[in-house]
């Protein structure tokens, strides 16, 4: 499903425009980046949870050359699924 899957999906169900619709999906977007950017989660019940997670500092290896590389800590956004979620696709 791609974006413009879902504002059409969301504009025939309210009746706003598909204009409408993809300005309100581009404005949830940017909310949920800015706050990941921010540090803060996104809880939304039912559906799952937005963070940031730091990776810490790890030892890798370049794979065309072998030589051994350190990564450094890194912040990366993760989503944790909830259980009423995880339950709906499965069936139960």
């Amino acid at each position: 499903m791609t974006k413009a899957d879902i504002v059409e999906e969301i504009a025939a169900r309210t009746g706003l425009t598909r204009k409408e619709t993809a300005e309100v999906v581009d404005h949830f977007v940017a909310s949920v980046k800015r706050a990941l950017k921010n540090g803060q989660h996104i809880e939304m019940r039912g559906f799952g949870t937005f963070k940031v997670a730091v990776r810490k500092p790890r030892a890798a290896r370049n794979p065309r050359t072998g030589a051994a590389v350190l990564l450094p800590e890194r912040k990366v956004p993760v989503f944790k699924f909830s259980k009423e979620l995880k339950d709906r696709v499965a069936g139960l």
